[in-house]
């Protein structure tokens, strides 16, 4: 049973859940979590304060031995506001490299806000005609709207508890004016987003993190019942409470503790402002987020089953053809191309050895090889490694967009050296592997070279010293694509070893 574990660093806390895969589902084994406050200094100053940088590694490195002890194959760590604001964020992400091997990723808050919406899909059944997911975080607030589970829009607005209290509410209880100024503030933020989302109409909104937590748990209480929905006038009356009180009072109310304590009031203004202003009902809370949509994510990698590999197909096919779209590619022979790539891929299989998941990755790059000449043909292969690598593409890690971007970088005439940039760019384990892709996208490549979809099936044939490839064809013929294929035959044999016959049936 393989186990995974993910690691969110958020501005307020670190949290780490571990979870094996068992009958194609995840099942949480471990959970920890520590309010670290790293991105308290990063909204005032810009940098993050040497004492909860350290802090923050003390309790990464127990998770670490976590991770050991529970045997995680797959550790996924990620950050998210804090660091993506910080100027000393290398610093940070150095010294946890040196003290627990982990590289982390910063994620932007359009990734943030898919992973929160995979984790909660995946891990629910709530209806999902039309959802409105909230995640509130230190830094910042993700909002998501879905349709049957798909994501329609995302919108990161910087509406975080910890960023909104070291900002405006200095005094303790907050003085009036302080809570006038931040509901100005929130007001403005959402005021961007206000008419697209209420037009949306809604028809669930589920909320995630802390925040929401503690408001349940506080209107259940409130109101003597067991409930995890907050409706809009009772969120209303929390948070005017709330404004009023003191720490220590705060502290005292039940579901809320000592550290959310000192960020509740802000997060429950925003949470009570993009209720009021989108005229919705009620919230949801929903205790699943961020990191079971890493998990999800890491998963999804290694099941075959439908069930969540699905679900991240459908989010990177609906990726790829927007990315394809907006660049003006030709989907109908990027898709031939993909459909001849992935034959390639599993007739080749016993002599590439690249792990499954270069299955996915070649067919991304089949269906974005060609964007580049949106920018300029000449340089086209750049431009469409630059832009692979260095744009949005949910789905796909930054890792992951490198090595897309890799293997269409070198389907021209030039090579993947180890001394190339998108080569030295990929983890020393991708860059062996790259070349083997690269190959198989070439070739796939010339057997659509005419854009005619004229070879209609390929067999390949394994042998001791050579590669067959036995194509069948419409009429004329495959005269252009044999003549294409031949010109691959020398780099096919100095990356495989393997001379390359290529044959149209009769």
């Amino acid at each position: 049973m393989p186990t995974f574990a993910a690691v969110d660093i958020g501005a307020n806390s670190v949290r780490l859940k571990i979870s094996t895969l068992v009958n194609h589902r995840l099942s949480v084994v471990h959970e920890d979590r520590e309010v670290t406050r790293l991105g308290e200094t990063v909204f005032r100053s810009g940098v993050l304060d040497p004492g909860a940088m350290a802090l923050t590694v003390k309790v990464l490195s127990r998770f670490h031995k976590a991770v050991q002890v529970y045997g995680a194959e797959t550790v996924r760590v990620v950050a998210t506001s804090a660091l993506r604001d910080a100027n000393n964020a290398s610093a940070f992400t150095a010294w946890v490299h040196a003290a627990t091997g982990w590289k982390i990723e910063i994620i932007t808050g359009l990734e943030e806000g898919r992973l929160i919406h995979l984790g909660v899909i995946s891990g629910t059944r709530l209806p999902l005609d039309r959802m409105l997911l909230i995640d509130l975080g230190g830094g910042s607030c993700e909002l998501i709207l879905s349709l049957h589970g798909q994501i329609e829009r995302i919108h990161s607005l910087p509406l975080g508890a910890v960023r909104l209290t070291r900002s405006f509410l200095p005094h303790d209880p907050p003085k009036k004016r302080e809570l006038q100024q931040l509901k100005a503030y929130i007001e403005e933020e959402i005021g961007r987003v206000q008419d697209e989302l209420s037009s949306a109409r809604a028809q669930m909104i589920v909320a995630t993190s802390g925040t929401p937590a503690a408001l349940a748990a506080m209107w259940a209480a409130e109101s003597k019942k067991r409930t995890n929905t907050v409706p809009r006038d009772g969120l209303v009356k929390l948070t005017t409470q709330l404004g009023k009180m003191s720490m220590e009072q705060r502290k005292a109310v039940k579901g809320i503790g000592p550290r959310r304590a000192e960020i509740i009031v802000a997060g429950a203004m925003v949470f009570s402002e993009l209720l009021s202003r989108l005229r919705l009902p009620e919230f949801r809370y929903s205790p699943l987020g961020l990191r079971d949509g890493m998990l999800a994510q890491t998963a999804s990698e290694y099941d075959t089953s439908p069930g969540i590999r699905k679900r991240v197909a459908s989010e990177r096919e609906t990726t790829l053809v927007k990315k394809a779209t907006h660049y003006g590619a030709d989907l109908r022979y990027a898709r031939r191309v993909r459909e001849h790539a992935t034959e390639l891929f599993a007739g080749l299989q016993s002599l590439h050895g690249l792990p499954e998941e270069y299955r996915d990755l070649l067919a991304a790059a089949c269906m974005l090889q060609e964007i580049g000449s949106f920018v300029n043909r000449a340089g086209r292969r750049r431009h469409t490694y630059y832009i692979i690598a260095h744009s949005e593409m949910f789905g796909y890690t930054v890792r992951q967009r490198r090595i897309i971007g890799a293997i269409t970088r070198y389907v021209g005439n030039s090579r993947p050296l180890p001394v190339s940039g998108p080569i030295r760019a990929l983890p020393m384990a991708d860059r062996a592997l790259v070349p083997k892709a690269v190959v198989l996208l070439r070739l796939a490549r010339a057997l659509e070279l005419g854009r005619r979809g004229t070879v209609t099936a390929l067999r390949v044939r394994v042998e001791t010293r050579r590669v067959v490839l036995l194509l069948n064809a419409k009429r004329p013929g495959a005269d252009l694509e044999l003549w294409a294929l031949n010109r691959e035959r020398a780099y096919f044999l100095e990356v495989f070893g393997r001379a390359l016959a290529a044959f149209e049936s009769d």
